[in-house]
């Protein structure tokens, strides 16, 4: 620069970023909303060069690439939150006129969206029972069907669908299949393998894997339909910063081994409190016996820590006793941390279509990265609770 520029300038021009970096195990966090273009010829030429910084630059890049080998996908796409990604999904592939069909065991603020954004824009939202026969359920699909959305296992009661067949009924159809796979955190279970079209993560929770971000993702093999995913992006304005892009790609790295410790102790808890005389039922579909047992050991490589059990008939004064006796379980809405959780759940089922007894309070267990035996210590303490209020 000229020793006669003024030091207002000099010191806006100076420092800029070098045009190499040195190579580290993780990406660069870079911050820039402006991305500077090699020539006027770049500037709108949107397919060969990155224009705005909020598509992403270095660290989300390489998260979304690593998930995209995770999934066996052609294109990721980020999203927030993981609500973000369902929504978004939704919106990106429905319009007005079109109808949704969704298991009615889904995530709760899915059933908030659909229920106060999707009706008011003109698309239908018809509940189905989450243990529907698939030939049923797809036969049972109007003609304005343009999306069915799975949860497998589904929130808070752990039921699961034979999602491969009912994505093969779907596509003969030409209705498109997504689901929210956060259970599996896209390791345990490969949905685009088995032909759902999007695969949905709240990567908050297990890719994330400390309870301090916040994330959404969704996986397509198509390009096409990649392609409609990321245009539902730029249309709504979503970013993610480089900071939590690195952060995410950081906790996917270990992703299998933290998943491998809570899938044994959730078993090894899951087993444990089948055996509790205050305990009706435990439903965790890797555990032998239980509920849906079969899907998931036909479909899965291994099993996460979230499950719920059924306890014995009980007021609800007896359940608080049980949560509020704990005391290495935080109480807590999230899951897929390395902390161990427990909510009730009886106030969130009313709300459901395809309404079930359970014979008793439901409860929901995350179970962390805590040695089992401890875990199983502070559960027989809670459970000596629920038992003296009962």
């Amino acid at each position: 620069m000229s020793a006669h520029t003024s030091d207002d300038t000099r010191l806006l021009h100076a420092g800029a970023a070098p045009a190499s970096l040195p190579r580290t195990v993780g990406p660069p966090i870079q911050k820039g909303s402006t991305v500077l273009l090699p020539n006027a010829a770049a500037l709108y030429d949107d397919a060969n060069h990155l224009t705005y910084g909020r598509a992403g630059l270095a660290a989300q890049a390489c998260l979304q690439d690593a998930l995209a080998e995770l999934e066996g996908a052609h294109g990721v796409c980020l999203y927030p939150s993981g609500i973000a990604a369902i929504s978004g999904v939704m919106l990106a592939l429905l319009q007005a006129g079109d109808a949704v069909m969704v298991v009615d065991n889904v995530y709760k603020p899915v059933r908030r969206f659909c229920d106060n954004v999707l009706k008011r824009f003109g698309v239908e939202v018809v509940y189905v029972p989450p243990r529907a026969p698939p030939e049923d359920l797809v036969a049972g699909a109007a003609i304005n069907v343009r999306l069915i959305l799975l949860e497998s296992p589904g929130s808070l009661s752990f039921e699961m669908q034979d999602v491969p067949r009912i994505a093969a009924l779907a596509r003969e159809r030409g209705i498109l299949t997504a689901i929210d796979n956060t259970w599996a955190a896209g390791l345990l279970f490969k949905p685009l393998a088995h032909g759902v079209d999007v695969s949905i993560q709240a990567l908050t929770k297990y890719v994330g894997g400390h309870s301090d971000v916040f994330m959404g993702s969704a996986a397509a093999k198509d390009p096409a339909l990649a392609r409609r995913l990321a245009d539902g992006i730029n249309h709504m304005g979503w970013a993610v910063s480089g900071e939590d892009a690195y952060a995410m790609l950081r906790g996917l790295r270990t992703l299998p081994v933290r998943m491998a410790r809570h899938g044994a102790s959730g078993l090894a808890v899951a087993g444990w409190l089948r055996d509790q005389p205050e305990v009706a039922q435990v439903l965790h579909p890797a555990l032998p016996g239980a509920p849906d047992h079969d899907l998931w050991a036909r479909d899965f490589s291994g099993a996460c820590g979230l499950f719920g059990l059924v306890m014995q008939p009980a007021p609800d004064a007896a359940v608080d006793a049980f949560l509020d006796a704990l005391r290495l379980f935080g109480l807590g809405f999230s899951w897929g941390g390395f902390e161990s959780l427990a909510i009730s759940c009886d106030p969130q089922l009313s709300v459901r279509r395809s309404t079930r007894d359970y014979g008793g309070p439901l409860v929901r267990l995350h179970v962390g990265l805590e040695a089992p035996g401890d875990l199983i210590a502070d559960l027989r303490t809670g459970l000596d609770a629920f038992a003296s209020h009962a």
